[in-house]
């Protein structure tokens, strides 16, 4: 889901409460330092983002959302025995040695279909006809497909048989069974799937399709999740031109808005994308304080470095609750954290460069989302891997880089993908992972092993 610049409104028409229990980057709180690390910029991060507050949804609106809930089944399902097939409902022995040559022959007294009450009862040397999801009529012990009989062929000759045999009122002749059936054959227990009383769901189950049916089937219209959260994302930057507009000197397109907004989908939350805001600290401001009331989240991207246009920094210092740093860390090096707003919605500041803002975004943002729906599982998964390249690979000594690659699990092997740049937004599109070469090392030879973070 995305939006442009227009005034925002919030579509699920209710709020969350965060829980913040303290705002950041209060020059009080401890002195300036020249490095933070990754693993200290997350932790302060995942320190103030607290999970949002449980609401009751509608199933189809609770899909993505995390369940706060054990969900128990209050009837077993399936509630009543039922056939698995369309065909007879019979006794056992009656159909006990049936065969091509010497066919079980039985007289059909009704029809029973799903949904159906009232149901005949199978006597000796009878049965009924049974489609499936039907209950299983009393007196019945087994369903035979319809493949297995002649399909009631002799209905036509036994008109006369049947009001001479007292059959009841609707009964539709004969059929000749060819196969013996066990007790149970075809027929679906009630309790099967599960029983009344038993788990369905676990709080912190992620409601999916499946999830959802499984909700429906026990009889839940609603249940109570906590929402996915709602991200704002906004580029920042004079220079920016929305694709499918014409480029003038010095321009180029916004993508990182774009990348940034599908990555906060894909990590669980409702993005809304905001169109380029200009290098101007009073539009920024009055841009987020716009956006806050549909935010759990804000991502802002460009404007934190040093640079003399450098928005967001001048934009969000001035109250003191968003703190700016630098991170031993390549690419990604200045990055911003803090809470804006009355209801103190926490804020992360990316840099503008697209692999920056991506790298970081994975990194820092998507462990936020993940805590915001309450789930345990934060981070990406990580594995090692060997290194597979033509040559060394070097990094800045005391940072921490993360490479571009795609890698092999057949082989357990990964390949850089591009160069170092931070812009290089190509070779980003062509990577699933991201080769992690620690802040102790100065380079990677190939054949190394190294810790390797999968994106897919």
């Amino acid at each position: 889901m995305s939006s442009d610049t227009a005034p925002s409104q919030d579509p699920r028409g209710h709020g969350h409460g965060h829980g913040h229990d303290h705002a950041v980057g209060d020059p009080c709180a401890e002195p300036a330092r020249d490095l933070w690390s990754v693993d200290e910029h997350l932790a302060d991060i995942l320190a103030t983002v607290r999970p949002l507050d449980p609401i009751e949804l509608q199933l189809l609106d609770a899909q993505g959302c995390v369940l706060v809930e054990d969900v128990t089944v209050p009837v077993a399902l399936p509630p009543f025995d039922n056939s698995s097939m369309d065909g007879y409902a019979v006794r056992v022995a009656d159909v006990a040695g049936a065969t091509e040559e010497h066919p079980a022959v039985l007289t059909v007294i009704g029809d029973v279909a799903a949904g159906a009450d009232g149901l005949p009862e199978v006597g000796p040397g009878q049965a009924a006809r049974i489609m499936t999801g039907a209950p299983l009529p009393p007196g019945a012990e087994a369903v035979v497909p319809v493949e297995w009989t002649d399909g009631g062929a002799g209905e036509g000759a036994a008109t006369g048989m049947r009001a001479a045999s007292g059959a009841p009122e609707g009964a539709a002749g004969e059929v000749r069974v060819h196969r013996a059936a066990e007790a149970g054959a075809h027929v679906r227990r009630a309790g099967s799937d599960v029983r009344a009383g038993e788990l369905a769901l676990a709080a912190g189950t992620v409601l999916g399709p499946p999830q959802l049916g499984l909700l429906a089937a026990i009889g839940r219209g609603t249940v109570t999740v906590r929402p996915r959260p709602r991200v704002v994302v906004l580029s920042t930057g004079s220079e920016l031109v929305q694709p499918g507009e014409e480029l003038g000197p010095g321009r180029i397109h916004d993508s990182n808005s774009f990348a940034l907004a599908a990555a906060a989908r894909d990590a669980g939350a409702l993005a809304y994308r905001v169109g380029a805001v200009a290098d101007e600290a009073e539009s920024l401001r009055a841009a987020i304080e716009d956006q806050l009331i549909r935010a759990d989240l804000v991502v802002t991207t460009g404007g934190v470095s040093v640079g003399a246009y450098d928005v967001v920094k001048e934009a969000l210092t001035a109250d003191g609750r968003v703190d700016f740093r630098k991170l031993a860390m390549q690419p990604g090096k200045p990055q911003g954290f803090g809470t804006v707003g009355d209801e103190q919605i926490p804020l992360l500041a990316l840099p503008g460069n697209p692999v920056s803002s991506y790298v970081s975004f994975e990194l820092f943002v998507r462990p936020a989302i993940r805590a915001l729906m309450g789930l345990e599982d934060l981070h990406r998964p990580v594995v090692r891997a060997t290194l597979k390249a033509d040559a060394p690979l070097s990094s800045p000594s005391g940072r921490r880089q993360y490479l571009r690659g795609t890698y092999d699990p057949e082989s357990g092997t990964v390949t850089p993908v591009g160069g170092a740049g931070s812009h290089l937004i190509a070779a980003l599109a062509h990577a699933d992972c991201l080769l992690v070469v620690p802040e102790d090392r100065d380079t990677a030879a190939p054949g190394d092993e190294l810790d390797v973070v999968l994106l897919g």
